[in-house]
């Protein structure tokens, strides 16, 4: 542990919110405020991004969902970490967090079983038709011309678009629940995982043509910016249904809005969009078949408590010297100023 006459700086990004706020200071006050020399601060707000010269006064920072583009975290001399108040990092230029010595922490454990529930509960409202049927007791029409399209979930097939921490909790779940078969396309995932699992990986046109519920489970990046357009959604059954709760632009809006209004799939649950908020008078609004949440499905007491604890975790485990449990740039670690930077921690 470090001394006093050391000192570690912590920033917290100034989007920090009200419904953290609680919470947050409480993982501040029982793991980050007993360590010596340690202090901490809301970053000044410059203009709604980060700037090198704000960044490098401290040596970790808690953020939530403020950018930290490339010119911004280049060139860094003190920073250490980024430390993420979550497992998303779109917003983060990791590439240039690499190359200036800068690790990026996650917090899976916070997120996989909310997000996976959240999942679950949007499948389940799709299967079981909940959003019209409450919209038919609301307008007093009880039974009246009822049309039954709810289904069983026991037998169908679930699919994901990517194996990661959260899917996997989700494929759990979903083999106590009945599920038939459990499909996954991931270019990067381990046969061996999706064994444990029992889970087959396949092709993602193969995981779309089987699936009765497709999720999409990929982190954004290059390679999955667009991931579901027109040709893909046109590989689903008339009977599927898409649930998307990891970002926006992984699936392509506009042959979104058209398979739904055209009824080639049946219907959508959405917790994330290209642009957010959704504008006023958006498409989606308009339709029966989508179910829309504020891109916060997964959130619950448990997991923003956990996000608070499990990031400042990683700023201590950085304060004394150590690399955090998960980092969206692993490479990072081998690179000698980095090591320089952890060193100096464990000599203060």
């Amino acid at each position: 542990m470090a001394p006093s006459s050391s000192p570690f700086q912590v920033g917290i990004s100034p989007d920090w919110t009200d419904w953290a706020r609680d919470t947050l200071q409480t993982a501040l006050t029982e793991v980050l405020e007993p360590l010596p020399g340690l202090t901490h601060e809301v970053m000044p707000e410059v203009g709604g991004a980060a700037t090198p010269e704000i960044l490098d006064r401290y040596d970790a920072i808690i953020a939530f969902g403020y950018p930290f583009p490339g010119n911004a975290v280049s060139k860094l001399q003190r920073l250490c970490c980024i430390a993420r108040w979550g497992v998303g990092f779109d917003r983060v230029d990791v590439q240039a967090c690499t190359d200036s010595d800068v690790m990026v922490s996650l917090c899976p454990g916070a997120v996989r079983r909310p997000m996976a529930e959240g999942i679950v509960a949007l499948i389940f409202a799709l299967a079981k038709n909940i959003r019209p049927l409450d919209a038919q007791v609301r307008t007093g029409r009880w039974r009246q011309n009822l049309n039954c399209q709810s289904i069983c979930v026991r037998g169908r097939t679930l699919g994901s678009a990517g194996l990661g921490n959260i899917a996997g909790e989700m494929f759990r779940m979903a083999r106590g629940m009945g599920f038939g078969r459990l499909l996954s396309f991931d270019p990067y995932g381990s046969p061996e995982r999706a064994k444990e699992l029992g889970v087959e990986l396949v092709s993602l046109d193969t995981m779309l043509r089987e699936s009765d519920f497709v999720a999409v489970n990929a982190p954004l990046n290059a390679d999955t910016r667009g991931l579901i357009g027109a040709r893909e959604l046109a590989l689903m059954k008339p009977t599927a249904y898409l649930i998307n709760t990891s970002r926006g632009p992984l699936v392509q809006e506009a042959p979104l809005i058209e398979a739904l209004r055209a009824r080639r799939i049946a219907g959508a649950g959405l917790d994330v969009f290209e642009s957010e908020p959704l504008p006023p008078g958006h498409p989606y609004y308009e339709l029966d078949n989508v179910i829309l949440t504020p891109h916060s499905v997964g959130w619950t007491v448990e997991l923003i408590r956990d996000l608070n604890f499990e990031t400042c975790e990683s700023v201590r485990a950085v304060y004394e010297g150590r690399v955090p449990g998960t980092l969206a740039n692993p490479r990072v670690v081998d690179r000698r100023g980095l090591q320089d930077k952890l060193a100096a921690r464990r000599r203060a």
